[in-house]
Order: C-alpha cells, then structure tokens, then sequence
C-alpha cells in the first residue's frame, strides 16, 4: 500500500513536465499561394492554459523535394523573442511572434514554413505549411479524342485555373455539344467536328488560348438563301430601272405633245392675222 502511495505522488509531483496541452496551428490547412513581388503573411494560432508560459517561438524554411535529397535543406528564419528583421530586412514577426511577414516574395523563399513553439519547461510543439509561388498561365493546348467526339484542354503550369470554351469565338451552346464540371474537357454533339474550337484558361495574373481547327462546317440552305437575295436583288433592281425608263418616256412625250400643239396654234394665229390673207380676202 505505501508502495503505491509513493507512486502516486511522485506522479503527482512530476505532472507538470509531462503533462502537455499546447496546440498550435496555422490559419489555413490548405497550400499557400504567394503572388510574386508581394508580400507573404503567414499567420499562428496557439492554445494554452494559462500555467504555460511561451519560452520562444521558431520560423524555419525546408526547401527542395525528396526526389533530390542533396538539396533539401531546413534553415531557420527568425526567432521571437530574438531577431528584429531577417533575409536582409525582408523578414519580420508581428503580434508576439505569431504572424510572419515576408516582403517581396520570389520563387527561392516557396517550401515548407515551420513554426516551433517552446515552452517554459523545454517541450517543444510544430506546425507546417506549404508555401508555394501562384504562376501564371502559360501556354494551353488542345488535344482531340476521336473515339469520344470530345476535345481535352492541357495546361501544365498555372495555378488556380479556369477553363472556359468557345465556338467560332461563340459561347458553347446545346448544339454544339457540353462541357465537363471542371472545364477541360467539352463533349461535341455534332457529327462530324467542325469549326474553329478554342479553350481559354485564366486565372488571377492573365488568361491564354489554344485553338483546335477541325474542317469547315456546312451550312445548310445557304446556297438557296443566296440564291433568293440574289433573285429578290434582280428583280428590285430590274423594276427600279424599268420605272426610270417608264418616267423618262413619259417626260419626253409630254414635251413632244406640247411642242406640237405650240406650233398648231402659232400657225392658225399667223395665217389669221396674215396681210396677204387680208387682201386675198377682200378682192375676192
């Protein structure tokens, strides 16, 4: 019995240094994607009783890829308390330590951010996140599926991309076929694939194209609607013209009347008022 006392109270006694309730935990779960050129804030939570006392907080940085361990590398940054600045002032801790600002951000500082909390008695707690640079679009192509009637949209680099399609520079209608949840792939209804189809993928540093150019599509009743203006044309035409013919005879035999009916009526007013008419007349 008093072996088990003993026990108890020296459990009792050490509870303090081995019992550890810390958390920490960044804002986000999800990578991060720092626009280059910009700055790159990074922000901690920490959970603790009020017995715990925060001895130091740690920033470092893993950069490489496990696929070439020769350049896996983990530095420290900056500690708190500690370090004003770091990365020749680029570097600095704000709100006791737990936001990381890291001005002008460029592809050499994306990797895995830890962050070390220790407290008063040595135990140690980590946090990570992945920190990438956000890349623009580059250059999309456009693959064709024969089997499937569907065109595949292929964009290596970017981030956070949006496909969006389009048809003869028209928006993708019913007719001409439908697109997949997440954009790259449009299923053509038409039989066979015709047309210019173009693929445009944006995001938030620009937008780019690719253009898939199948044979030209044929339209049907279009050499009879041709047909018909031209007909309807002729006739609007012929009919214009014939009313100008019409309008000028008509004009010149109005004036070929008038000058006709002049001259009857100047010759029986001459041989009326005529002197050799007067004297035939009176020595009659």
């Amino acid at each position: 019995m008093s072996h088990r006392w003993s026990v108890s109270l020296l459990l009792l006694l050490l509870w303090p240094s081995w019992y550890h309730c810390m958390t920490i935990h960044f804002q986000t779960l999800q990578p991060v994607y720092a626009f280059p050129a910009e700055c790159l804030v990074l922000q901690i939570q920490i959970n603790h009783d009020s017995t715990e006392k925060i001895a130091q907080i740690r920033w470092e940085r893993e950069t490489g890829n496990m696929k070439d361990p020769g350049n896996l590398g983990k530095v420290t940054l900056i500690t708190f308390p500690g370090q004003a600045k770091g990365l020749d002032g680029r570097l600095s801790l704000d709100q006791q330590g737990t936001v990381l600002k890291l001005e002008g951000f460029g592809l050499m500082d994306s990797g895995v951010y830890i962050v070390t909390v220790t407290d008063q008695g040595g135990a140690e707690t980590s946090a990570q996140c992945v920190v990438k640079e956000y890349e623009a679009v580059h250059h999309p192509s456009v693959r064709l599926n024969v089997s499937h009637s569907s065109l595949y949209c292929v964009e290596a680099w970017g981030t956070d991309l949006r496909f969006s399609w389009l048809h003869e520079q028209a928006a993708i209608t019913d007719a001409v076929g439908h697109v997949s949840p997440d954009g790259k792939t449009l299923f053509v209804s038409s039989t066979p694939i015709c047309g210019h189809f173009t693929c445009v993928v944006r995001n938030k540093l620009g937008h780019s194209s690719a253009t898939y150019t199948a044979e030209p599509c044929k339209r049907e009743g279009k050499g009879t609607t041709v047909a018909g203006l031209s007909l309807i044309l002729l006739l609007v035409c012929g009919g214009a013209l014939a009313f100008l013919l019409w309008r000028r005879y008509k004009r010149y035999s109005n004036r070929g009347q008038r000058l006709r009916d002049d001259f009857e009526d100047n010759t029986q007013i001459f041989s009326a008022h005529s002197p050799a008419l007067r004297w035939t007349q009176n020595h009659t």
